[in-house]
């Protein structure tokens, strides 16, 4: 088995960041205490017995997903803003944003007997051709043990820095294998799928995910968590669903900014959208710049034992 990026919690996180920018991927072992993690299953439990399988093949037959954690989960929240993975996302999509923001929060439970996912890459949400500097910095917190006949998130290491005509092979393909308690964190534009589970148990997973501020989010946050509720939340994780500047002027409601409004702390007249550590950050963005463009489709492979399938639609 190839041996996998793994770190320990209290590793440095520029050792971290520089995996994640070498191989797409790193493993941070120790992310949630035994405690943590049973009080996290016990919140997530009862959503867990009223949710069914998927409906379509990508999001697998026998998959339980569950989205919008923030408004179900107290534990989920102080996940969001663990300042490790605060610090690894920071390192990831800040040189290319003024803020960065919360993208989806879901949780996957795989059951006996599913098959894998197809190897995709959750950037192509967004049309950016690849190689492209990182949009997606996701996570998947490993709330079961992750192993190779569970359905361990399958990864094909360096696939971030490929262009869109680079197929991946079966032989590249690795299984990112890890104890209950680990969080699994890469570039969106790797690709990846949930594997094939083998085995009598379910492998359960949380992901959470982060994008540069500029975008649309993947979940709409402020659908996804009623604002009576989001406004018990720290003003941090508030800011990261949303309710903040992007950058100067990005994000206002009425020229006012979007945090007084959802705190009712706004004042009459206009508020503040261009404090000069905003300017500051927006003018330290490493902008891009378009060369060309064509549609070059969002690609999804299959593997079937061997051989790489695809792609597919």
């Amino acid at each position: 088995m190839t041996r996998l990026n793994s770190f320990a919690h209290d590793a440095d996180g520029a050792l971290i960041a520089a995996s994640i920018a070498e191989h797409g991927y790193a493993i941070v072992q120790d992310m949630l205490a035994p405690d943590t993690l049973e009080r996290l299953r016990s919140e997530l439990q009862p959503h867990l017995d009223a949710a069914e399988g998927g409906k379509e093949a990508f999001m697998g037959a026998r998959t339980k997903r569950i989205g919008a954690l923030l408004s179900r989960s107290a534990v989920s929240r102080d996940m969001a803003l663990d300042p490790l993975l605060l610090d690894l996302v920071e390192r990831v999509l800040g040189p290319y944003c003024a803020r960065v923001q919360l993208n989806y929060t879901g949780l996957m439970y795989l059951m006996p007997g599913e098959k894998a996912q197809p190897l995709h890459r959750d950037a192509a949400l967004y049309p950016f051709q690849n190689p492209a500097p990182p949009t997606i910095c996701a996570t998947m917190f490993a709330v079961s043990d992750f192993t190779r006949e569970n359905g361990a998130t399958w990864l094909v290491p360096g696939s971030h820095l490929w262009d869109d005509a680079r197929e991946p092979r079966a032989e590249e393909v690795i299984q990112a294998e890890m104890p209950a308690g680990s969080m699994l964190i890469y570039n969106g534009s790797t690709y990846h799928a949930g594997g094939a589970n083998h085995s009598n148990g379910a492998r359960f997973g949380c992901a959470i995910q982060y994008s540069l501020g500029w975008l649309r989010q993947e979940e709409n946050q402020y659908m996804a968590v009623p604002p009576e509720l989001a406004k018990t939340f720290p003003r941090r994780l508030q800011e990261l669903m949303g309710y903040d500047m992007a950058t100067v002027n990005l994000g206002m409601v009425d020229h006012k900014h979007p945090n007084d409004i959802l705190n009712g702390t706004a004042d009459s007249g206009p508020g503040e959208l261009g404090p000069q550590w905003l300017i500051d950050a927006d003018n330290a963005i490493q902008r891009l710049k378009v060369t060309g463009y064509a549609a070059t489709g969002r690609p999804r492979y299959y593997v079937d034992g061997e051989v790489v399938q695809g792609p597919r639609a």
